[in-house]
């Protein structure tokens, strides 16, 4: 089904019941069952639920065994949508140049319905958790999305990159995994080891020291085997985010951490690259790694110091356009600030500037 940008779907009768069932939150195994039951209706894909609606290019020397699908989970927010579009964008100008083993893409959007960019990026519709079931972390959809992505997407890939709306690609991305190893980026904020009375919860000592949990959340990862971690990460996530103490401990990076127990639990322990992205301001240069994460402000004075935590003369933060997105030709920053940070405006401004139809509402 062929849906235009201003076209809207109803909302799924099967969300409508699993919103009345109160015991989801307990356990993974009754979605899966439900899921299952689903399965006659087969897969909801728009513009074949990837990449499938026309001949994909790839880079030059590209060794198709090691090729990952592109898999970005999304809402129909406009904030996320400005986002998704950008990082679309340098998927199609990385993936075809030398160095680049990106194969196909895909947006998971778990908003339940389609949106506006069913025409302009390759996208799967799922189903969102039932209302009220994220207790406001929209986060948690993640797992739940990428569970019903793999159950019913056709993904010729044999790996997979899991990625987010504020990633950009700066330059052609290998493949990062070493075979069944797969790969992830180091977050500095993720202490397994530090927070070892809370994780025993969810990772018992039969399973061995909690220094086995990898520091690291689900994004960026190259994995190649996600199909008997998604259900797991998902169970864990909904039960730290059950657990008041877990809740208030982890916040925002619950999820992260949900994704690094439920690895752990099966085993898998991902290879650490720090060169995979990074994080401007506090990574000053772009020259050596794959992807930009735009997660953190970048707030400066015009002598080019860093004011974080107060709004500088000159700033980017993508929070500044949660209800419009931003403008074409954003003013570059003034010397002295970081090249990372001069490089990440110029690429959203060259993105913003090839987009057809950005200004348009979507």
């Amino acid at each position: 089904m062929i849906v235009g940008r201003k076209n809207a779907g109803k909302a799924s009768p099967f969300l409508l019941i699993l919103i009345s069932v109160g015991c989801f939150f307990a356990t993974y195994n009754f979605l899966t069952m439900v899921g299952h039951s689903r399965s006659g209706d087969g897969p909801r894909k728009l513009l074949g639920g990837g990449d499938q609606g026309g001949a994909v290019a790839f880079g030059s020397g590209s060794d198709p065994s090691k090729r990952f699908h592109v898999a970005l989970t999304a809402t129909d927010a406009l904030y996320s949508q400005w986002q998704s579009r950008i990082m679309y964008y340098w998927y199609k100008q990385m993936r075809v140049r030398p160095g680049s083993d990106m194969g196909g893409f895909t947006r998971i959007l778990h908003s339940g319905k389609p949106d506006g960019l069913m025409d302009e990026i390759p996208t799967l519709v799922v189903d969102p958790l039932p209302e009220g079931a994220d207790r406001g972390y929209i986060v948690l959809n993640r797992p739940w999305a990428f569970v019903q992505w793999l159950q019913k997407a056709n993904i010729k890939e044999d790996y997979i990159l899991m990625a987010e709306p504020d990633h950009i690609f700066v330059k052609p991305l290998p493949n990062l995994a070493h075979g069944e190893e797969p790969a992830a980026f180091p977050f500095f904020y993720i202490k397994p080891t530090d927070n070892e009375k809370i994780l025993r919860k969810f990772f018992p000592e039969e399973k061995g020291p909690v220094s086995n949990i990898d520091p690291i959340g689900n994004s960026p990862v190259i994995i190649q085997k996600l199909e008997k971690i998604a259900p797991t990460w998902m169970n864990v996530s909904l039960k730290m985010k059950e657990d008041v103490e877990t809740d208030k401990a982890f916040g925002w990076v619950l999820e992260m951490y949900a994704y690094a127990v439920a690895s752990a639990l099966h085993g898998v322990h991902h290879s650490l690259q720090k060169d995979f992205m990074i994080q401007p301001p506090w990574d000053a240069k772009s020259d050596n790694t794959f992807i930009i994460h735009y997660t953190y402000g970048c707030d400066y004075s015009l002598k080019g110091e860093l004011t974080y935590g107060k709004i500088g003369e000159w700033r980017f933060d993508k929070r500044s356009y949660l209800r419009s997105p931003p403008p074409r030709n954003l003013s570059l920053p003034p010397p002295g600030v970081p090249e990372s940070v001069a490089t990440l405006v110029k690429m959203v401004n060259e993105a913003t500037a090839n987009i057809v139809g950005w200004d348009d509402e979507i």
